[in-house]
């Protein structure tokens, strides 16, 4: 003869499979609107890709810190940005992580030069992302996305030359769509001109995935030197006109 189950263990029994399809339901529930919610309306971008955001650094750089900061001539030594408060922001060597995605520095208010990317003054495209902020204290890209067309993009080259960029294009891409936007970050968008890609997290934070819905790509190109004037003093002589 089978033994019956107290009524009270068939109650906790059944309290206890309610509350199980309960939390898987939030959880799925919570999955999907994550998804749905992707690119959405921003809040606050080298492309993270959905790698979570790393423990960051908040430590303001002192000034001596900041001018005892040397690369080797020919890369970026600092970054500045006049519409958004930037100066001379150091600029990090920086590769990719083991998921592949452009890394970071530690630091929110240094920026990172993708290593692979062109160097200032050698014609090709630099890349050079920072954060939008850390946990309590915005970051060097925070207002990135505010940075009107027109506006300068410096760099100090490690020998101390500078190079002036002016911005041609500021554009909000979605998470899901950063990874293929990326060939064209590395490329410029005037064809044959020497260019620098700025790139930072920006959007909705999704606490699923632990990343910003959206990268945040400015593009600039390389502001051409002015001609030299000519010497109006200096006569050639094969050119005079015998008498």
């Amino acid at each position: 003869m089978k033994r019956k189950l107290p009524i009270s263990r068939i109650i906790w029994l059944t309290i206890l499979a309610i509350a199980v399809g309960f939390f898987t339901k939030v959880w799925l529930w919570e999955k999907s609107y994550y998804s749905e919610k992707e690119g959405s309306d921003r809040v606050a971008a080298i492309n993270e890709s959905a790698d979570a955001e790393p423990e960051v650094d908040e430590t303001v750089p002192t000034e001596q810190e900041i001018a005892e900061y040397t690369v080797a001539p020919d890369r970026p030594r600092y970054l500045t940005v006049p519409s958004i408060g930037v100066n001379k922001s150091r600029v990090l060597p920086m590769g990719l992580t083991n998921t592949g995605a452009l890394d970071t520095p530690r630091n929110i208010f240094d920026v990172g030069w993708y290593v692979n990317s062109g160097k200032p003054g050698e014609g090709g495209t630099m890349v050079i992302d920072g954060h939008n902020g850390g946990p309590n204290v915005i970051g060097v890209f925070k207002y990135l996305l505010d940075i009107p067309i027109g506006s300068r993009i410096v760099i100090e080259r490690g020998d101390g030359v500078v190079f002036e960029y002016e911005t041609i294009e500021n554009k909000t891409i979605s998470l899901s769509e950063a990874d293929a936007y990326m060939a064209t970050a590395l490329t410029s968008p005037e064809p044959g001109r020497e260019s620098v890609t700025l790139i930072t997290c920006t959007g909705q934070w999704a606490p699923a995935q632990g990343t910003y819905l959206s990268r945040q790509f400015l593009r600039a190109v390389l502001v051409e030197s002015p001609m030299e004037e000519p010497d109006l003093n200096n006569t050639n002589d094969s050119e005079a006109v015998e008498e």
